[in-house]
């Protein structure tokens, strides 16, 4: 084997080594990281208060003042 082809063949090892070590890490983060939650947003415009509900949901009580409110859409 000529000098070339041995250097073609190292970097395209480690290239592989590496894009599979990234997509390991980007596995492992997905298995173990935070999911999204589903629950909607509600913004209070009488007092400001920001609150989370049931995806079911349509309109919410804000607990701090009682008003009813949409879904913040974003």
């Amino acid at each position: 084997m000529s000098i070339p082809t041995l250097i073609v063949i190292y970097v395209a090892l480690l290239l592989g080594a590496l894009c599979g070590l990234g997509i390991y890490s980007e596995m492992r983060r997905r298995r173990f990281g935070p999911t999204h939650t589903e629950d909607r947003i509600f913004r209070c415009p009488n007092c400001g208060y920001v609150y989370t509900d049931d995806p079911d949901v349509d309109r919410s009580r804000c607990a701090q003042c009682g008003k009813l409110n949409e879904p913040i859409v974003f």
